[in-house]
């Protein structure tokens, strides 16, 4: 165990200018993709050329932060747009939700995907990969920031973290090496050899939503959701991420069979 320290979350401050880790961490997670991308769209099976990833990044840039500050609010923040609709636009006070993010993203892809004239679940298997070092980043973001913490354990265990004298699960470094890192080496290594269309985008969707449902066992769920149940949706244990991540694993299921029911595969490009 160790005993959490006092992390400032402004990494550097420059006169009234104030950088934090956690947008730190984005623009790490952007610079890894768009260099992971640059180098996949070297390949002959490449949807898109090198010269577009730029573009591509871009509109992951817009759909992540565009969908995952309107995702926060309208799974997590209802309330709050009720009583002050303009708050959705107020990011700098904090929430955002990945499976926001993931819609957000999703339908950046399809503009994206049309623009260059390329089958949409070509440019989705192209991207999924990328995705994964961003959302590692993002949870060693929210355990600089100490937020979404974890349930209470045993102060033995190798495990815990001391939060405030409390022993608690660092559940955002679970997920960050979960979600970033092994997502990241299934969805690489799967994806180095030609794959059929729709099935590197399949098994993204199934095992980010295995993770996350395993995680959310021991990660402590808001509140404010249903404070009756100590933010618990039925149960004593159903959490609103496990609810948002059991159809993405169904339809992960789902893409993969169709893939190599119905093989399509990506032409040679130069767009």
């Amino acid at each position: 165990m160790f005993i959490y320290p006092d992390i400032d979350p402004i990494a550097i401050s420059i006169g009234p200018l104030a950088i934090r880790w956690y947008g730190l961490m984005y623009l790490g997670g952007f610079l890894l993709g768009w260099l992971g991308a640059r180098s996949r769209a070297r390949r002959a099976d490449s949807p898109i050329s090198p010269e577009r990833v730029d573009d591509l990044v871009f509109y992951v840039a817009i759909g992540v932060i565009a969908g995952g500050r309107f995702g926060y609010m309208l799974f997590y923040g209802f309330g709050a747009i009720i009583a002050d609709p303009l708050s959705i636009f107020r990011i700098w006070e904090g929430g955002m939700s990945f499976h926001g993010g993931l819609i957000g993203v999703l339908i950046a892809m399809g503009l994206f995907a049309r623009k260059v004239e390329q089958p949409y679940f070509a440019i989705t298997d192209f991207i999924a990969p990328w995705v994964a070092p961003g959302l590692g980043l993002g949870r060693i973001g929210n355990f600089i920031n100490g937020e979404l913490w974890g349930a209470t354990t045993r102060a033995d265990a190798f495990w815990a973290v001391i939060v405030d004298g409390v022993p608690r699960h660092a559940t955002q470094l679970y997920e960050a090496f979960l979600e970033g890192l092994v997502l990241l080496i299934v969805l690489w290594g799967f994806s180095r050899r030609t794959r059929p269309i729709m099935a590197v985008s399949g098994l993204f969707l199934f095992f980010y939503g295995v993770f996350r449902i395993a995680i959310e066992f021991v990660r402590l769920p808001d509140l404010h959701l249903n404070p009756d149940a100590a933010g618990y949706l039925a149960f004593g244990w159903l959490t609103m991420g496990q609810v948002l991540s059991l159809p993405m694993v169904v339809i992960g299921i789902a893409f993969f069979w169709w893939s190599y029911r119905h093989p399509r595969y990506v032409e040679r490009t130069t767009t």
